[in-house]
């Protein structure tokens, strides 16, 4: 036991989220990536084959490839639901919960389709496990940490002594630049170097320095933000949303972002020379998917709002003027 030498950075103990006697009798593991817990709920259902939609994150298919997974693919229609024809035996299927807006309701609905069913929910921190389901969690999305992912589900314990301990110390450093200097820079490589940090990394336990922030984050202020948030941005962006982001969403939800579709493909750089910072996801899917495809759609066109806990009406009402 270490005593004395200087102070460290201290958190309040005992918040964390996935903990305590709500989750007491659930098995819950700690990684360090979303990609990784993926990848750690297959080894726990015992497949090696997984149905992934096409519409998804290339740093997940690339980790399981890497690891020996086979994908089968799948597309999803206008209104989010997976296009699957059959699943083979003793496979699994990925449904992602996407932006963090698919109610409890709706995802339970989907799920009790299948008989190895992954929820992703990277997208959805706060949403509810499913029973007979992995359920997987990012906490990188929600909280200002370096790494760090949760699996929760029966069986989910299975394989986790056999982990290394990740580190994330070292290329953390742009979580306190962010606060002096803003996220532009050096802030932003440095960001890019603790990317580049996970996505070199095998599957390893949550880095201490994540649990302890984890441990002590306020998680209802999160979630009231968010929620006002969204209901917010809904209320000024509804009238030229090519999509609507209401369509399954339910007090369950707390969502991501705030997903946005206008057809215009300059409106990202006006919104970046402005220094709102938001991004297309997935954008190398324009490159593999057909034109007249959804996911090519959303590809090119959304926009996903900043909603998160920093901000509130001034913020959002900011990029509607600019938009």
């Amino acid at each position: 036991m270490e005593i004395g030498s200087f102070i460290e950075l201290q958190f309040d103990k005992g918040k964390e989220y996935y903990s305590g006697d709500k989750y007491e009798k659930m098995d819950i593991v700690r990684l360090n990536s979303g990609r990784a817990a993926i990848y750690h709920a297959l080894r726990c259902l015992a497949c090696s084959h997984v149905y992934l939609p096409y519409y998804q994150c290339d740093t997940v298919r690339e980790f399981l490839l890497k690891k020996g997974i086979k994908i089968t693919y799948y597309y999803i229609d206008n209104k989010f639901n997976p296009i699957i024809k059959q699943i083979e035996d003793n496979s699994a299927v990925l449904i992602v919960n996407y932006y963090g807006i698919m109610s409890d309701g709706r995802l339970r609905k989907m799920a009790a389709g299948y008989k190895n069913c992954i929820i992703d929910n990277s997208q959805a921190f706060f949403a509810k496990p499913i029973e007979n389901c992995m359920n997987v969690y990012s906490a990188r999305k929600f909280i200002g940490v370096p790494d760090g992912a949760y699996v929760i589900g029966t069986g989910a314990k299975k394989f986790y002594g056999e982990y290394g301990q990740d580190y994330s110390s070292d290329t953390a450093l742009f979580l306190l630049k962010r606060i002096e200097y803003g996220c532009e820079g050096e802030t932003y490589a440095n960001r890019m170097a603790n990317e580049k940090r996970i996505d070199a990394a095998d599957i390893l336990t949550m880095s201490k320095l994540t649990h302890t922030i984890l441990d002590g984050t306020n998680y209802y202020q999160i979630m009231k933000k968010r929620h006002e948030n969204f209901l917010y941005a809904d209320e000024l962006f509804s009238d030229i949303n090519l999509i609507n982001p209401q369509l399954y969403y339910d007090d369950t939800c707390v969502p991501m972002v705030y997903p946005l579709v206008v057809e215009d493909d300059d409106l990202l750089n006006r919104l970046l020379k402005a220094k709102h910072f938001q991004g297309h996801w997935w954008s190398y899917l324009l490159n593999e998917m057909p034109k007249g495809s959804f996911e090519y759609w959303l590809s090119r066109y959304v926009i996903p709002i900043t909603i998160d806990q920093r901000y509130g009406n001034k913020e959002i009402e900011k990029t509607r003027e600019i938009i």
